[in-house]
């Protein structure tokens, strides 16, 4: 089994800042490619950054210039440093990473942390 534990979401008013974290832990072999995506209730999660194990990123038009993505491969962890943050940034994000247990990669999602920005 692999679980993905974030943490770091909360409350900001705009133009702030927040860092979410995202640990991998269980039966891992090996980790590729981590990202963090994004959904409001009733909508389709978004991609939000993507960062494979070679450190190569991809970011959303919309958060580019604002949001740096991270990661370590040591400890299994990715990072989302959220700055200038805006109201429309409000929603459930979710850290999502490729795994292997064995040899065989499977899609594996954290349960979600909420990020709130006040206008």
């Amino acid at each position: 089994q692999v679980h993905l534990v974030e943490s770091g979401g909360g409350l900001v008013q705009a133009g702030g800042s927040l860092r979410l974290s995202c640990a991998a832990s269980g039966r891992i072999k090996s980790v590729g490619a981590m990202g963090w995506y994004r959904q409001v209730p009733g909508k389709q999660r978004e991609l939000v950054a993507t960062i494979t194990n070679g450190g190569s990123t991809n970011y959303a038009d919309s958060v580019k210039g604002r949001f740096t993505i991270s990661r370590d491969n040591a400890q299994n962890t990715v990072h989302l440093q959220m700055n200038s943050l805006k109201p429309e940034d409000t929603d459930v994000y979710y850290c999502k990473a490729r795994v292997a247990a064995t040899i065989i990669f499977d899609d594996y999602w954290g349960q979600g942390t909420q990020v709130t920005v006040s206008s």
